[in-house]
């Protein structure tokens, strides 16, 4: 396919998009409700043209607290939530640039990053609560496409 002259490629802007996230996030602290990793992927999603409707910042502080909201939006996980925005489900071997992928937490809601390439992604670690950090995840457990728009 040829891009029409004047346009990115989709690769570039998923670049971009992967590269300005990691930029806008690596300085906030993970803070369930005002930074997390769910208002990470929106402000993601948002760049590659995208509309996602969260509740309002500070509505959660908890665990407990967010899954709530997540049923009370009509979602059973966050998983529920990214399918009903319509991205396809892919397998995680398969992410490239920009896609999301859910990693395993030690809470029922999971941990999203951004695939940034080369098998690394982006997203908080317990290690280093300062913000989001580029890392080799050890284990995904579902991921989706996240073409520009």
């Amino acid at each position: 396919m040829v891009e029409p002259e004047g346009e990115p490629h989709a690769l570039v802007v998923r670049r971009d998009a992967a590269q300005r996230t990691l930029d806008l996030w690596s300085k906030r602290p993970m803070r369930l409700g005002e930074s997390d990793c769910v208002r990470m992927v929106a402000a993601h999603l948002r760049l590659l043209g995208y509309k996602v409707k969260l509740p309002p910042k500070g509505s959660y502080r908890s665990v407990n607290s967010a899954l709530k909201a997540l049923r009370e939006a009509g979602h059973a996980t966050i998983g529920d939530a990214l399918d009903a925005m319509g991205l396809a489900r892919i397998t995680p071997a398969a992410t490239i640039v920009g896609d999301v992928i859910l990693m395993p937490a030690e809470h029922d809601l999971g941990a999203l990053v951004v695939a940034m390439g080369n098998g690394r992604v982006a997203g908080w670690h317990d290690d280093y609560a300062d913000g989001v950090v580029v890392m080799q995840p050890l284990q995904m457990v579902a991921a989706w496409r996240a073409n520009p728009r």
